[in-house]
């Protein structure tokens, strides 16, 4: 069996041994559920892989959002370079969940863009947790909603290995059954093509071609062939196959589950009017007919209950359901995190509500849904648990047997000087503090408390000559970590957003941020949030904080006094082991993904834009290069289209 080999250059500091000494010990002790209360780059993920390292369990961290989970997903998988670190989020770009809205008679379809590259993630995660235990999996809270049986997704995957005797015909079966696609065309994950005795296909969770060739009803060879270049890469004796879709479902089974459909939607017409009795039957029976036919229906996983031979009420299978029994939950900045899992549940029902009642689904419907949070807590009662925050909340505290505190960081560094500032003339103060902060080489978050302000503020900043970027909530998982990482190189000097610049954003390059309207008590300025908002600047020796308020609120007062205390910590260890306070120096990713959408770019910045894009778009048709000359026209309709 692999084991957790963790790789880094340092050792352990600050806070660190001590904390890592604490929480081993307590999983050795058999304590379910501890907590790291661990300060803004004190180094609680490195932390964590040291844990990790020690005990030996696979590993879920699970964050409350895309962004936060990309980073953590990159660090972990650097600590972890020979063991299997996977990223499993929600794969919607875009998501219109299907509902039905009675008071206006209005029936909303489903409407989601899939990302295929996290789609491949997510399938990648769970073939290497039925594979192998060396595994660390990075996951959103959407690893708490129905994924399917790991029995059915491990036994339906199959091995095929060299000289094996197979009909090439019962191989092809094999495949459609598992659910790939046949397309002789274009390869892409979960897809196969066939020429004469030559199968080649490409597995959901894989980036190349597997090529299976055959000399009659015997496997000749096996080749993983480079899907760039065609050529071949390796010769392997085996590869096993998991299935390219998460809901597999065996023969047997589907055949069961559709005579369980039949039964319900039987015992639910007579409960229904005369309109919504003919659209259930109308459109199960059409799901039925696909069922029967293709193995697959559109909204196939409402009918995941009686696939799965589950009854009513019963959890559905998630993710956590991959780990087995002897697993680790990492819950990060578990403030945010844990509220997020106990709303999904109640979310999720009252729109499924409408669909049964009014004839659209079945009752079976509402087991396609989310956990409720007593069943993520018996995940939890059976694994050990780590709650990690720099302001747990006093729910992980009252649960664990012992809460952890990592408030001194390595690099000496200490929480930034913290000043309120009035209200009136917050802008025009602003600007100078960004001057300023820009001039010396560093960067500025600006965090706002409604969307409209944040862009207005993005738009006169733009309008002073300032580059101003808005990370905005509807642009794109990976996208958000490029603007980050854009940040980050200096292409432009200020990103202004909401509640995305609390928790989680690692940008040694800040050296001021500032916090309008820091006394509207509420979620977004409580005394944790304006902690974490003030923890990002926590990683440069020159940073600064500025709360823009005209009454010190119990927020601000409980703020200011816990900041001070962690500087007073700080300063006592700085001054005992004469350590200078150094800003961290953090090497910026390569690019992972270009920037499609501009909703982020300010509208005064636009104009300069076109100018470059249409020379860009020019130069590119010139060498002949038309995909990017067609990319580049795309993006250039598309800041027409804002500005007009």
């Amino acid at each position: 069996m692999n084991k957790f080999q963790l790789a880094s250059n340092f050792a352990p500091k600050g806070s660190q041994p001590e904390a890592i000494k604490k929480l081993v010990e307590g999983i050795k002790k058999d304590y379910n559920m501890q907590t790291l209360l661990g300060v803004t780059g004190s180094g609680k993920t490195f932390s964590v892989a040291n844990v990790i390292q020690q005990i030996q369990k696979p590993t879920i961290v699970i964050a409350h959002n895309k962004t936060l989970a990309a980073q953590l997903y990159n660090e972990l998988r650097e600590f972890f370079p020979k063991n299997r670190v996977e990223y499993f989020v929600s794969y919607y770009d875009f998501y219109q969940p299907e509902s039905y809205l009675p008071q206006k008679d209005q029936y909303i379809e489903k409407d989601a863009h899939i990302n295929p590259k996290i789609e491949q993630l997510r399938l990648s995660a769970t073939a290497s947790l039925v594979s192998r235990k060396d595994v660390i999996v990075v996951a959103s809270v959407s690893c708490i909603y129905g994924l399917g049986n790991p029995e059915d997704f491990q036994n339906m995957g199959f091995e095929i290995s060299k000289d094996h005797k197979i009909k090439r015909n019962d191989l092809l079966k094999k495949l459609i059954d598992i659910q790939f696609e046949r397309n002789d065309i274009e390869l892409m994950p979960g897809r196969f093509r066939v020429k004469g005795d030559t199968i080649d296909f490409v597995p959901g969770y894989f980036d190349n071609i597997i090529r299976i060739e055959m000399f009659g009803e015997t496997i000749e060879r096996i080749l993983e062939i480079d899907k760039a270049t065609g050529e071949p890469k390796e010769e392997m004796k085996y590869f096993f196959v998991y299935p390219a879709r998460h809901f597999v479902i065996p023969e047997e089974k589907m055949t069961a589950a559709i005579d369980l459909m039949r039964d319900e939607l039987e015992q639910r017409l007579p409960e229904l009017d005369m309109i919504e009795a003919h659209r259930l039957k109308t459109r199960t029976l059409h799901d039925i007919e696909m069922i029967e036919e293709t193995g697959y229906c559109k909204g196939i996983e409402n009918y995941s209950r009686l696939f799965e031979n589950r009854k009513s009420g019963e959890p559905p299978f998630c993710l956590l359901d991959y780990f087995g029994d002897d697993f680790m939950i990492v819950i990060d900045e578990s403030h945010q995190t844990i509220p997020q899992i106990h709303a999904m549940y109640k979310g999720d029902l009252s729109r499924k509500k409408n669909l049964v009642d009014y004839g659209f689904r079945l009752p079976c419907a509402y087991d396609n849904r989310p956990l409720k949070y007593n069943e993520f807590e018996n995940y939890m009662k059976k694994s050990k648990v780590l709650f990690v925050s720099a302001t747990p909340g006093d729910y992980e505290k009252s649960i664990s047997s012992q809460v952890v505190e990592q408030i001194i960081r390595p690099t000496g560094l200490i929480d930034p000087s913290v000043e309120v500032r009035p209200v009136k003339g917050q802008v025009l103060d602003l600007i100078s503090e960004i001057e300023k902060t820009v001039k010396r080489g560093d960067r500025v978050l600006v965090t706002t408390l409604t969307k409209k302000l944040a862009e207005e503020l993005t738009d006169h900043l733009a309008e002073q000559k300032i580059k101003t970027r808005y990370l905005h909530s509807e642009i794109e998982t990976l996208e958000r970590s490029e603007i980050i990482r854009q940040l980050r190189l200096g292409k432009f000097d200020v990103l202004v957003g909401i509640n995305l610049l609390r928790e989680g954003l690692d940008i040694p390059e800040v050296g001021f941020i500032g916090i309008l309207d820091a006394d509207k008590e509420g979620f977004l300025r409580d005394a944790r949030s304006l902690i974490q908002i003030i923890g990002r600047a926590a990683r440069n020796v020159n940073s600064t904080v500025v709360l823009y308020a005209d009454n010190i609120t119990k927020s601000i007062r409980d703020a200011l006094s816990e900041t001070g205390r962690r500087r007073r910590v700080q300063i006592e260890y700085n001054e005992k082991y004469n350590i200078t306070p150094k800003t961290i120096i953090k090497p910026v990713r390569e690019k992972i993904v270009d920037i499609k959408d501009t909703k982020h770019i300010s509208k005064k910045d636009i104009p300069y834009m076109l100018i470059n894009l249409e020379k860009e778009m020019m130069d590119a048709a010139d060498r002949l290069d038309f995909e990017l000359a067609i990319a580049l026209r795309e993006k250039i309709k598309r800041l027409n289209d804002r500005i007009e």
